[in-house]
């Protein structure tokens, strides 16, 4: 695990390189290399956990030097394709040398057989390429910018601000008041962009201009198989054991993030069957004690389990300082209130284990959130209908916002319209108040994705929604928050439920199987019926929450901070409108979204421009 920064005709060094030091405190390196004219110049900071040794140590390039990689994250399956390299002999047993001699023996293409969480950057001097990839669900995140004959890629945006300097990006900035995240391969900065998920990015060296190619190396969604749930129970419990099993692998001491819920649960019980030592189980509760909270159940689990608890909890007294913290470590402003305890779970994570597993992932898969249950009713209400009851519902205030999004997209009859919904935020008439301008580019970035990977293929929407949200929400607002926040704090948080062999056996699944009117998360639960007491698998799901009603209590303070005429974000907002909508929630509206994703534009607007 490690961060990665690299240049195109654009040195660096490390005073630049050192920025993303958060990433890897454990080992540095920079090479230079030139290939037809353009000089490269590859920096890497190393988190150590696979392979402790100067043999794991980047760059890492090939002893002919004709091939350079610069890589962060893991390939948890690279034993099994190890044997097929002839090519080369190995010095170490990184995962990263089994990568490089991959790639270079076979090509880009072997790609699709690395199953992890990675993104890496590989020179070819031979072919005068320049490849970007990223991981099929975008866990790691990887960002580039090219101008002038000039080009530079990092984990993160930081470094390529600071060499090229951009600008708010105003139609990024509609995107994500709309969507609440700012999907790849958009950023709130002119001319930043990120890799998408399961894409490579190719820099052809041979250019003076380094004309780029940006093309899916991953298998689309596949078709549906018929299986019986019987058949499909045993092989999802084979696949999610080996899944955990893998993702086991490192040269260091392995936690896991424990939830009150069933999900976290199970990759608990079983990282502990396979570990060799007692694993430790971490947990993050409040302090005001509200129904959110989830420490109990999760102590519950951990001492079924046979796990050591460690515990921390969060009040209000630094909630808004908080949120500077994290819009500055994430560097794209997120309408997601979860990650402030993500913040002081890692907090506490970084005081005794470099790497962890979660629990994230399964809702998508397997339809776990109550917007896919409207799914499977939502494409039989009349639309005039779900209008009329949404119009009814926002005049009466409803405080469910889940809820409230679901009848709004009801009323969408268009299907990538009302995926679309699902994720809206603001949507444009307030958007236009807001900024001046319309979000023209969601449904593009939607259409997109839709087309991508083939989802048509499968008979019902629900299953279309959850292969979409699998690849767009996830990857740009709860895994990269995850991913942010805990290499802030210089660990390695691992997802068994988006092993590549696990999703894609999922995704064959019939819709039956994942999710019906009575809940989701059909197989999964069942498995874990075999796997754990029923009082932990029944449990009520609470999710990641938090209590925004008691962080929001203080209007006035919210109001100094937005409605501050000489800041930064006042330059792009009008304050009218962002004054009517924290009124709006002080009279019983739903608007906890809106105010926290308007708190983050405010921090990163006074950071970033």
């Amino acid at each position: 695990m490690c961060g990665i920064l690299g240049a195109v005709n654009l040195p660096f060094g490390q005073e630049i390189l050192d920025i993303i030091k958060h990433r890897g405190p454990d080992d540095s390196g920079m090479h230079e290399m030139t290939v037809d004219g353009k000089k490269i110049t590859l920096g890497q900071r190393r988190l150590s956990i696979v392979d402790l040794s100067p043999a794991g140590h980047q760059p890492m390039l090939t002893p002919n030097e004709r091939h350079a990689i610069i890589f962060n994250g893991e390939v948890y399956n690279h034993e099994d394709f190890k044997q097929k390299v002839t090519t080369f002999s190995f010095r170490g047993h990184s995962d990263t040398e089994t990568v490089l001699y991959r790639l270079a023996q076979d090509g880009i293409g072997a790609a699709q057989e690395f199953n992890g969480i990675f993104a890496f950057a590989l020179v070819d001097v031979d072919k005068r390429k320049l490849y970007l990839v990223r991981d099929p669900f975008g866990i790691k995140p990887l960002y580039y910018w090219r101008k002038n004959g000039s080009f530079v890629f990092s984990s993160e945006i930081k470094p390529i601000q600071k060499l090229v300097g951009e600008s708010l990006d105003l139609d990024s900035l509609a995107e994500t008041l709309r969507m609440r995240f700012t999907p790849s391969p958009d950023t709130l900065l002119t001319g930043i962009r990120k890799v998408l998920p399961g894409h490579v990015v190719e820099v052809n060296l041979a250019s003076n201009d380094l004309n780029l190619r940006e093309y899916p190396y991953f298998e689309p969604v596949p078709e549906e198989r018929s299986i019986s749930f019987d058949d499909a129970l045993e092989r999802y419990g084979e696949l999610f054991e080996k899944a955990v099993r893998r993702q086991l692998m490192s040269d260091v001491e392995l936690g896991v993030l424990l939830s009150g819920g069933v999900d976290s649960a199970l990759v608990a019980a079983f990282g502990q069957k396979y570990s060799n030592e007692k694993l430790k189980a971490f947990t993050v509760g409040f302090t005001d004690r509200s129904q959110v909270d989830e420490i109990e159940p999760a102590r519950e689990t951990a001492d079924v389990i046979g796990m050591e608890h460690l515990t921390t909890r969060i009040g209000f007294e630094d909630f808004l300082g908080t949120i500077r913290k994290c819009t500055s470590i994430v560097e794209e402003p997120l309408a997601t209130a979860s990650l402030i305890p993500m913040y002081y779970l890692s907090e506490l994570v970084s005081k005794h284990v470099k790497v962890v597993l979660s629990g994230q992932g399964a809702d998508e898969s397997l339809g776990g959130y109550g917007r896919y249950k409207g799914e499977l009713v939502g494409p039989y209400v009349p639309s005039p209908l779900a209008k009329v009851a949404a119009s009814v519902a926002q005049k009466a205030g409803l405080k469910n916002e889940q809820i409230l999004r679901g009848l709004l997209a009801a009323s969408d009859p268009n299907e990538r319209g009302r995926f679309l919904k699902t994720y809206e935020v603001f949507d444009n008439n307030d958007i236009r108040q807001l900024v001046g301008r319309e979000d023209t580019r969601s449904q593009r970035r939607v259409n997109a994705l839709y087309d991508l990977l083939k989802v048509s293929k499968r008979k019902r929407s629900v299953e279309r929604m959850m292969s979409m949200d699998l690849r767009l929400n996830l990857s740009d607002d709860l895994l990269l928050y995850t991913d942010k926040i805990t290499m802030h704090f210089s660990i390695e948080c691992r997802v068994p439920m988006l092993d590549l062999d696990l999703v894609r056996f999922i995704e064959s699944l019939p819709a039956g199987h994942r999710v019906g009117l009575r809940g989701g998360k059909i197989i999964h639960k069942s498995f874990a019926e075999k796997a754990l007491p029923t009082q932990i698998v029944q449990r009520k799901k609470l999710g990641f929450q938090t209590p925004t009603d008691v962080w929001f209590g203080n209007m006035g303070v919210l109001k100094d901070i937005l409605l501050d005429p000489g800041s930064a974000f006042a330059n792009h907002f009008d304050l009218r409108t962002v004054e009517r909508t924290l009124d709006e929630y002080t009279q019983g509206y739903a608007r906890q979204r809106h105010i926290f994703l308007l708190l983050g534009m405010h921090t990163w607007m006074n950071e970033f421009l």
